[in-house]
């Protein structure tokens, strides 16, 4: 597989769990107990998120293979910092959604499903970034 397919795989998938994100905590915010909102609440933010950075990694990829052509292997170690860095990320993300579960989360039911929302949408970012990373150096420049 080439670098760039590559890319607009990695940026499909993760314009799909974002989609899935936003539509999941939608459903999850319109009733339900304050736990729910609150994972909702945060499936909603981290979806957005995670849409706006997919659709920039898809323009740049499309950018630097429409370019004069670059050191593939340069793009290739660029995008391997870049899921390493992630993973890092992600793993600080599930401590603090974890933090904020048992902090304001023990005595707010709110803060407890936001924390959890944080906790699992940081625990697939975690794999998703970590399984990418490792993925990637099967990747042809």
């Amino acid at each position: 597989m080439s670098l760039w397919r590559f890319q607009q795989r990695l940026t499909g998938i993760l314009l799909g769990w974002a989609a899935a994100s936003i539509g999941t905590g939608l459903a999850l915010r319109q009733g339900g107990d304050a736990l729910r909102r609150g994972v909702g609440e945060q499936y909603v933010g981290w979806g957005v998120i995670n849409a706006l950075i997919a659709l920039i990694g898809r323009r740049g990829a499309s950018r630097q293979r429409s370019a004069a052509p670059m050191d593939a292997a340069a793009q290739k170690r660029t995008l391997s910092r870049l899921l390493w860095v992630n993973t890092g990320l992600d793993v600080l993300y599930v401590l603090g959604g974890w933090r904020a579960m048992r902090g304001r989360g023990s005595a707010d039911a709110r803060w407890r499903g936001r924390g959890l929302g944080i906790v699992l949408q940081g625990g697939f970012l975690f794999f998703f970034d970590l399984l990418n990373a490792l993925a990637l150096r099967r990747v042809s420049g």
